[in-house]
């Protein structure tokens, strides 16, 4: 399938599941929300600021799980025990409820609901010249690097420097995985993505059905570029 044609499939599912997801979980987007309000200081959503397709900045909803100014005292990533994370918001982070709100940036042309997850502008601002080919597709909830690190605060925890541990252990093989993601995306990896991050959640299914065979074996070896 052409490019142009693929991204045009891509954005009629994405406003299809997103308005789906966002009328089926309104009861526990309202519960949630009212819960953030009532349990922590400040308001129920977070607007963290994120470098989309072609490099342009959104706001990325999440509801809040962190206690207000956060993000101005300390890293842009978290570890599991941070004690920047509100006891609501370990529930939150831990059922991914916190990212439901994402998929009315899906809607609204943000964001899709597979691609890359959208990165905060200081680590963007890192990126190689091979590495920002990730930003050539859209963003998204969900990517081989979500289900491959789908524990990622874990493993960062205990970690004295967690910028460093990040940037050493996890975003060479999350930048690899999605750059591979960009070049090859199709409506059929999508589709796989999606089924594997939904048995995953879910039913705590392993994703790795779902991946390059490349990946399985050494995730490093994916090229950056062709």
């Amino acid at each position: 399938m052409p490019r142009r044609a693929y991204f045009r499939s891509k954005r009629v599912a994405d406003c299809f599941i997103s308005s789906g997801i966002l009328i089926l979980t309104l009861p526990v987007l309202l519960i949630a929300g009212a819960l953030v309000r009532l349990t922590s200081e400040g308001p129920s959503l977070y607007r963290a600021k994120r470098v989309g397709q072609n490099g342009r900045i959104f706001a990325m909803l999440k509801f809040r799980t962190m206690t207000i100014g956060a993000d101005l005292a300390g890293p842009a990533i978290t570890a599991a025990g941070d004690p920047r994370i509100t006891p609501l918001g370990k529930i939150l982070r831990k059922t991914k409820i916190d990212e439901l709100p994402q998929f009315w940036n899906v809607l609204i042309g943000d964001m899709s609901v597979v691609g890359p997850r959208p990165n905060d502008p200081r680590i963007v601002a890192d990126y190689t010249a091979e590495e920002r080919e990730v930003l050539n597709v859209p963003q998204g909830i969900t990517d081989f690097a979500s289900l491959w690190f789908r524990s990622q605060e874990n493993l960062h925890e205990g970690t004295a420097d967690v910028m460093h541990d990040y940037r050493v252990r996890v975003a060479p093989i999350k930048m690899r995985l999605g750059v591979y993601y960009a070049k090859h995306g199709s409506l059929i990896i999508d589709g796989r993505i999606f089924v594997a991050t939904f048995l995953t959640i879910f039913f705590k299914k392993d994703p790795t059905w779902a991946f390059p065979r490349e990946a399985l074996t050494d995730p490093e070896s994916l090229p950056l570029a062709a």
